[in-house]
C-alpha cells in the first residue's frame, strides 16, 4: 500500500479534474482511493509514503501503434539517391532493416524503445513487430523486455507475403502462439493478430489469416496511394472494403494510418467500430499526407493516437497532431486542443482498456490500474481544468516528467530508471545496431 501524497492530480475523467494538494493510494497495483493530502495522511497512517512535492500526477500516456524495432534505424543513411516516396522507403530501409534483425536485436530495440517510455511516462504501448529472419519466438523475446520494464505492451507479428509462404506461415503461427499464451491481457501483455498492409498479402492469405485468429487484427491501411492502387488492381475494392469483406475488421481490430481513405471507407470503419490510429511524426517524415482526423472523428470512428517508431515521448505527438493539420488546412481553427485530448487521451484510454479489460486505463479513479506519471511544471499563467489541454501543449516538456509508474510498481523516480540499466541498454544497442547496418548496408 503507497500513498502519494502533497500531489496535483489530473483525473482525465470525464469531466476532467484537476485536484490540488490531493493524495492518492495505491494497493494491489489498482488506485483505491484519492482525497485532500491531509485526510489522507491522517487516514492511511502505516502507507508507505511517495511525496509528490506539489508535483502534478496523471495517468500514464499510452501509445497506440509503434515500432520497436525502429530503434535501431536512429541515424542510419540509405546508401544511394534519398528515396523518392514511400514505397521506396519501405524497399529500401524496412524491409532491409528487419531482415537485418537477429533475436538479440529484436530483444535490445525493444529495451531501447522501453527505456524511452519508462524516460517519458508512457505506460502502455501497442507494438507492430517484423523480424522475417527471426520470426519464431520473436514475441516472447519483446514480452520478456516488457516484463522486464514494468510497462504494459500489445504486441503482435507482421505477417505478409512478401518473405514467401515459409515465412508467411510461419507469421501465422507466431501470432497465433502468442495470443494463445497471453490471452486475455489480464497483466502486463496482450496480443493482437499483426498483418503488414493489404498490399503484401493475397486474398488466400487473408483467409488464412481470419481462419487463424479469432480475435482482433492490427494492420497499415492506406498509408500511402499504392496501397489502395494494389487493391483495385487485385479485387476492384478499395482497401478497407477489402478488408472487410475478409472478416478482419471490428471492435478490437486496429486500422494504422487510414490517410487515403475515401467516405465509404471511413463509413465501413465505423460501421464495424474499428480502431484507426494516427501518427502525425511519421506520416510527415514519410510525406505521405494527413489523415482527415476530424472528418472520421466528427463521422464517429475511433481514432487514437501512436507514433509509428518515434520516440515514445507521447506528447510531442499530441503537439504535431495539434500544428499538423492546421498547415496542412492553412486554418487555425483545425484540429483544436480538445480534439487531440479526445484522440490521444479518452480514444487511447478505451483502447487500451478494451486490449487490457481486468482494470480500466488512462483514467486516475478508483479501481483503474495505478499507472501514473508524475511531472514537474510550474505554470506561469493560470491552470485550470478546463485550460489544461493548452498548457499541455504549449508548456509541459517530456523532459518534466520525473517519475514513471505502472501497475503500481515505481519504474522511475526522480528521473532515475529503478529496473533498466539504461546506460548498460544503450551501449550493448550501439554494438549491436552497429552489425545490423553493416548488414543491410551488405
Amino acid at each position: 500500500m503507497m500513498l502519494i501524497v502533497n500531489a496535483h492530480l489530473v483525473t482525465w475523467g470525464d469531466p476532467c479534474e484537476l485536484l490540488t494538494d490531493h493524495a492518492l493510494l495505491i494497493q494491489d497495483g489498482r488506485i483505491h482511493e484519492t482525497g485532500p493530502t491531509a485526510l489522507m495522511r491522517e487516514k492511511y497512517r502505516t502507507a508507505e509514503i511517495l511525496d509528490a512535492r506539489g508535483q502534478f500526477v496523471l495517468p500514464g500516456n499510452i501509445c497506440a501503434h509503434t515500432h520497436f524495432y525502429g530503434a535501431f534505424a536512429r541515424g542510419m543513411s540509405i546508401p544511394g539517391d534519398a528515396p523518392k516516396d514511400f514505397p521506396e522507403i519501405l524497399e529500401r530501409l524496412w524491409w532491409k532493416l528487419d531482415s537485418a534483425l537477429k533475436p538479440e536485436d529484436v530483444r535490445y530495440s525493444a529495451l531501447v524503445s522501453l527505456v524511452d517510455a519508462v524516460r517519458h511516462g508512457t505506460t502502455t504501448l501497442i507494438d507492430h513487430h517484423a523480424s522475417p529472419n527471426a520470426i519464431d519466438g520473436s514475441l516472447d523475446v519483446i514480452g520478456d523486455a516488457v516484463l522486464e520494464s514494468g510497462l504494459r505492451a500489445c504486441l503482435c507479428y507482421e505477417v505478409t507475403d512478401r518473405d514467401g509462404p515459409q515465412r508467411f506461415q510461419a507469421g501465422v503461427d507466431e501470432n497465433v502462439r502468442f495470443a494463445k499464451k497471453v490471452s486475455p491481457g489480464s497483466g502486463q501483455l496482450s496480443a493482437l493478430f499483426g498483418l503488414h498492409a493489404s498490399m503484401t498479402l493475397s486474398d488466400r492469405s487473408l483467409e488464412t489469416c481470419r481462419v487463424a485468429h479469432d480475435g482482433g487484427f492490427h494492420v497499415h491501411v492506406a498509408e500511402h496511394e499504392s496501397d489502395e492502387y494494389d487493391s483495385l488492381k487485385r479485387t476492384a475494392t478499395r482497401v478497407v472494403d477489402r478488408l472487410s469483406q475478409a472478416g478482419l475488421l471490428g471492435p478490437m481490430s486496429i486500422a494504422a494510418h487510414c490517410i487515403h481513405i475515401d467516405q465509404r471507407e471511413s463509413m465501413i470503419l465505423r460501421d464495424t467500430s474499428t480502431w484507426v490510429t494516427h501518427q502525425p511524426r511519421s506520416n510527415m517524415n514519410n510525406a505521405v499526407g494527413a489523415a482527415d482526423v476530424e472528418g472520421l472523428m466528427r463521422l464517429g470512428v475511433r481514432v487514437a493516437l501512436g507514433n509509428d517508431g518515434f520516440s515514445n515521448a507521447m506528447w510531442e505527438e499530441w503537439k504535431t497532431a495539434y500544428l499538423l493539420h492546421k498547415a496542412v488546412h492553412r486554418d487555425p481553427r483545425r484540429m483544436g486542443g480538445d480534439a487531440v485530448i479526445q484522440m490521444a487521451v479518452r480514444n487511447n484510454a478505451a483502447l487500451a482498456s478494451a486490449l487490457f479489460p481486468a482494470a480500466p486505463l488512462g483514467v486516475l479513479q478508483p479501481g483503474a490500474a495505478a499507472d501514473l506519471m508524475i511531472v514537474e511544471y510550474h505554470p506561469t499563467t493560470p491552470l485550470t481544468a478546463g485550460n489544461l489541454p493548452w498548457h499541455m501543449l504549449f508548456g509541459f516538456q517530456s523532459s518534466a516528467v520525473t517519475g514513471t509508474i505502472a501497475s503500481g510498481k515505481v519504474l522511475m523516480l526522480d528521473r532515475k530508471l529503478r529496473f533498466l540499466d539504461e546506460e548498460r541498454i544503450a551501449a550493448r544497442s550501439r554494438e549491436l545496431s552497429a552489425e545490423v547496418w553493416k548488414r543491410v548496408a551488405g
